[in-house]
C-alpha cells in the first residue's frame, strides 16, 4: 500500500499563492506518476497536473497552466504543487494521488491522500 498525505492548503486572497504538499509513503515503488486533482461543491472531481517519477514528464489542465506548477523531490518522496496568481474559482479540495500510469484521467490512480482545503477570496 501507498499513502499520500497532503499539506499547505488554506485561505487566501485572489492573486495570491499557495505550494501544496503530498509526501508518498509506503510501497511508493509500485506508483509511476503522482497526479494533482480538485473537487468543488457540487461538481465532479477534476484533473490539475500530473508528473512522472521516473521522469520530468509533467502536464497541466488548461484552466491552470501558467499559473501552476508540478514538481518532485525523489529523496523526500514529495511531490508539490505551487499556486499562483489564484482566483476563486480554484477554490476546492484538493487531492493527490499516485498510481502506475501518468494520466490526466483519476482512473488509473489507484492510492489517494485525505485531501486538502483551498479557499480563494475574491
Amino acid at each position: 500500500q501507498v499513502q499520500l498525505v497532503e499539506s499547505g492548503g488554506g485561505l487566501v486572497q485572489a492573486g495570491g499563492s499557495l505550494r501544496l504538499s503530498c509526501a508518498a509513503s509506503g510501497r511508493t515503488f509500485i506508483t509511476n506518476a503522482m497526479g494533482w486533482f480538485r473537487q468543488a461543491p457540487g461538481k465532479e472531481r477534476e484533473f490539475v497536473a500530473a508528473i512522472s517519477w521516473g521522469a520530468d514528464t509533467t502536464t497541466y489542465a488548461n484552466s491552470v497552466k501558467g499559473r501552476f506548477t508540478i514538481s518532485k523531490d525523489n529523496a523526500k518522496n514529495t511531490v508539490y504543487l505551487q499556486m499562483n496568481s489564484l482566483k476563486p474559482e480554484d477554490t476546492a479540495v484538493y487531492y493527490c494521488a499516485a498510481g502506475p500510469l501518468f494520466s490526466t484521467s483519476p482512473r488509473p490512480y489507484n492510492h489517494w491522500g485525505q485531501g486538502t482545503q483551498v479557499t480563494v477570496s475574491s
